[in-house]
């Protein structure tokens, strides 16, 4: 790890600390702010892969796994109206899937690097952000895995309901997985973006060097 890695250790950290802030905060029936900031991992993950390889990309993830345990750790400190704000399933669920999408991320991206410049970061981000949003709604609230907390009631995101308010009869939890996932497929794209800027004009100063 150099000093050039710092801006992405510190862009991953802030990062995971606002999601897991933000993700307190609803917005709508069926999102919350923090699936807004979450997708940007990716793309600080596919950043420091294309700019200093795949090695200090998964340092990176390394520094933003351990910000997000911290921030579990803080969460399951603060009682909320229903209880800790953080439950034992929430942060299995989000380091599972934190730690799981990111990697698998960056070795997507170590594969396709050598093709056009969009397919790396589009085909990791969208695959990553696929895995991240089934691990983590599988773990954190479904039926199934009750046995994993035995003492945290989740049956509420049981309830059937229209997927979305308006598909077929499913858990509600698969509505908010389906959700955020549709974000993070939205935002997937736009962040070729900021991608293609920040890629080329740190290219460019390498360059006038």
């Amino acid at each position: 790890m150099t000093r050039a890695h710092i801006p992405g250790i510190l862009a991953m950290a802030a990062v995971v600390v606002a999601s897991n802030i933000l993700v307190q905060f609803l917005l709508g029936q069926w999102l919350t702010w923090g699936a807004f900031t979450y997708p940007v991992a990716f793309l600080v993950t596919d950043l420091m892969n294309r700019l200093y390889g795949a090695g200090p990309a998964r340092k990176v993830v390394l520094v933003g796994f351990l910000v997000g345990v911290a921030c579990s750790f803080v969460g399951t400190q603060i009682q909320g109206e229903f209880g800790p704000l953080v439950t034992f399933r929430i942060a299995l669920g989000s380091g599972l899937a934190f730690l799981t999408a990111q990697l698998l991320d960056v070795s997507i991206f170590d594969r396709l690097r050598g093709g056009r410049w969009w397919r790396a970061p589009l085909a990791s981000t969208l695959v990553g952000s696929s895995v991240d949003t089934a691990i983590f709604f599988t773990v954190a609230f479904s039926g199934a895995l009750t046995f994993l907390e035995p003492t945290n009631d989740v049956s509420w995101a049981g309830d059937t309901l229209p997927l979305l308010g308006a598909g077929p009869a499913v858990p509600l939890w698969v509505s908010l997985a389906v959700a955020d996932w549709l974000v993070k497929l939205s935002l997937a794209v736009l962040a070729l973006v900021p991608f293609r800027v920040i890629v080329s004009k740190a290219q460019s100063q390498r360059l006038a060097v």
